[in-house]
């Protein structure tokens, strides 16, 4: 990978230091350290790692849920963030290709009458989602008979799927199989309506920063470091995302 150019890392630390925006809603990419307080995370060291090579300080801002991390893509507050790459974040983030994939399924209840993926979009079916999540916009733009049920953050997704006897709940694999251990007799459907692209991002106008930002993104999958950052921190249910074909964006 070629040296930062003074233009990108002028966009990218217009303050002297990296301010790297992480979403704290997902558990497999970031998480605080209860004895001290500090992030840590796959997301976390990735952002260092960029930090690092642009040769600037790096400050982590932790955002409770994705939603609340692009919304304040517009204000300035963080220059680079770790997040679900979506067409309606894209009206204000360039986003690099992903760098790590999720999928994404339902968990039903015991004795739910669906089988499969396909099933669940149906009239009368209520789906509990986390709001803005990826995986939210993806089915808001997908689903045409079921409805879907927000809540702030997943944990409160599956209180609501759970108090309310709705008839799904959509969400990550890996945070599926959690709440299917909390609640006997449910079922995690099978498949996936979708692969969660797990990105880089900076907001608009920084031309020099994007295009630096994906050549990185592309550099430490081909060199394996995002695998090696995987294996650090045991996290199960993610795919590194294959090369991009072409430029590395949405």
């Amino acid at each position: 990978m070629t040296e930062c150019p003074p233009a990108a890392r002028s966009e990218l630390a217009p303050t002297g230091k990296l301010r790297v925006g992480i979403n704290l809603g997902n558990f497999l990419l970031t998480a605080t350290d209860p004895a001290t307080g500090e992030f840590r995370g796959i997301a976390v060291d990735l952002g260092r790692e960029l930090g690092r090579r642009l040769g600037v300080p790096v400050e982590i801002v932790g955002y409770p849920s994705p939603g609340e991390l692009a919304d304040a893509a517009k204000t300035g507050v963080w220059d680079v963030g770790f997040l679900g790459a979506e067409p309606q974040r894209a009206n204000e983030i360039d986003f690099t290709a992903a760098y790590v994939e999720i999928e994404a399924t339902y968990l039903v209840p015991p004795g739910s009458p669906l089988r499969t993926i396909a099933d669940v979009d149906r009239d009368g079916v209520r789906i509990a989602i986390s709001g803005k999540s990826a995986y939210d916009l993806y089915l808001t733009r997908s689903l045409r008979h079921a409805q879907l049920i927000r809540e702030q953050g997943a944990d409160n997704a599956f209180k609501r799927f759970v108090a309310d006897k709705l008839e799904a709940l959509a969400g990550l694999k890996p945070r599926l199989v959690t709440d299917h251990e909390n609640l006997p007799g449910s079922r995690i459907l099978d498949g996936r309506f979708t692969a969660v692209q797990q990105a880089a991002g900076t907001p608009k106008g920084r031309t020099a920063g994007v295009r630096y930002l994906r050549e990185f993104i592309e550099d430490i999958k081909a060199t394996g470091l995002v695998a090696r950052a995987i294996e650090k921190h045991s996290v199960r249910g993610l795919t590194v995302a294959p090369k991009a074909s072409s430029g590395g964006s949405l």
